[in-house]
C-alpha cells in the first residue's frame, strides 16, 4: 500500500518542490499552508496520513501547538511527525521531541535525508500499528497469571513477547510499544553487540534488520539468550528484562539528548520512559532494566 503524506507549510515554493519530490518517489502526498488547514484535513479523516511533515513556525496554528493537538489525540498517538525548521536551537528541537515528534529536519535537507528519515518513520509506525493490531489476539486469561520466566532470541520472540507482556499490564495500547522498545534493545545493542554509532550506519544504509540475522547465527552470539521476568502484584505489573551484554551508559539515554537530536534512534528508552511505564530503572552496568506499570484497579 502507498504510504500518504501531508506537507504542512506557509512556504508555497517548499510544499511544491517537496511534494514533487516525495511523489517521484511513489508517495500519495498533499500539502497544508498552515496548522489549522493541516489539522481540519487530519482531524475528518484520521486514518488517511500515515505521515506528517511538518514546519515549525507558521500563521494561525504554528507546527510545535499542532504537534501537541495530534499527540494529545488518541486516534494520531503513534502518528508520525517529522518536524521542518529553519532554526537548529538544540532547546526548541529537544521541546518538540519531547512533545512527540519522531524527528528534526533543518531546512534545507537534502533529498537522500529527507527520502531516508520518512523511510525510518513510516517502518516504525507500521511495526507499532501491527503491534496494535495484533493486540487482543493473546490469550485472555492473563488476569490469573501472578509470575512467569521467558528466554527470547529473535526480533519475532521480542514482537510476541511484548504483547503478551503488554496484555499483562492492563493498559496494552499504552505499554506495547515500550516492551517492544525494551525488548528490541536488549537483543541488538545487549546480546548482538551492535553500537550506536553501528546501528546508525546500518539504519542509513538499509541494513540493520541484515545484520541483525547474520549476528544470531554467528557462534558469538548464538547461544545468548534475553531473560526476562514477570511478576504481578495486587496493584502492579513488574518486568525484568536482562541481556548478556556488556551494559552501556544507560543514564544518558533516559532523557533527550542534544547530541542525538539529529540521529535516525536512541529515542526510544527516553519515550518509554515518558509514555510506557509508570516506573523505568536501569541496574548495574544497564544490561537489566526494571519497568512498572501500575494496574488499573490501584490507580
Amino acid at each position: 500500500m502507498t504510504a500518504h503524506l501531508l506537507i504542512v507549510d506557509d512556504d508555497e515554493f517548499y510544499r511544491s518542490v517537496t511534494q514533487e519530490v516525495l511523489e517521484q518517489s511513489g508517495y500519495t502526498v498533499e500539502s497544508a499552508e498552515d496548522g489549522l488547514s493541516a489539522w481540519e484535513r487530519i482531524n475528518q479523516t484520521p486514518s488517511k496520513f500515515n505521515l506528517i511533515l511538518l514546519d515549525k513556525q507558521m500563521p494561525r496554528l504554528d507546527g510545535i501547538e499542532l504537534l501537541k493537538r495530534i499527540k494529545s489525540d488518541e486516534r494520531f498517538k503513534e502518528l508520525p511527525v517529522i518536524m521542518l525548521t529553519a532554526d537548529n536551537s538544540q532547546e526548541n528541537i529537544i521541546e518538540g521531541l519531547a512533545e512527540g515528534a519522531f524527528y528534526y529536519l533543518t531546512k534545507p535537507s537534502t533529498e537522500v535525508v529527507l527520502k531516508l528519515v520518512i523511510k525510518n518513520a513510516l517502518s516504525d509506525f507500521l511495526q507499532k500499528r501491527e503491534l496494535r493490531i495484533l493486540l487482543g489476539l493473546q490469550a485472555n486469561h492473563f488476569n490469573l497469571l501472578r509470575r512467569a520466566e521467558f528466554c527470547i532470541q529473535t526480533l519475532q520472540d521480542a514482537q510476541n513477547l511484548a504483547l503478551l507482556l503488554a496484555e499483562v499490564s492492563m493498559n496494552p495500547n499504552r505499554t506495547v510499544s515500550g516492551y517492544s522498545e525494551l525488548l528490541i534493545n536488549a537483543i541488538e545493542h545487549g546480546n548482538l553487540g551492535i553500537s550506536y554509532t553501528e546501528k546508525s550506519q546500518l539504519l542509513r544504509e538499509d541494513r540493520w534488520a541484515n545484520e541483525i540475522e547474520t549476528r544470531l547465527k554467528h557462534p558469538t552470539y548464538a547461544a545468548r539468550v534475553v531473560n526476562v521476568t514477570l511478576e504481578k502484584t495486587t496493584t502492579a505489573s513488574i518486568v525484568t528484562i536482562t541481556d548478556q551484554g556488556d551494559g552501556f551508559n544507560w543514564p544518558a539515554y533516559l532523557e533527550f539528548s542534544p547530541e542525538r537530536v539529529f540521529d535516525l534512534h536512541g529515542r526510544g528508552i527516553a519515550m518509554s520512559k515518558a509514555t510506557s511505564f509508570d516506573k523505568l530503572e536501569y541496574l548495574g552496568k544497564g544490561n537489566s532494566v526494571v519497568t512498572t506499570v501500575r494496574l488499573p484497579s490501584s490507580i
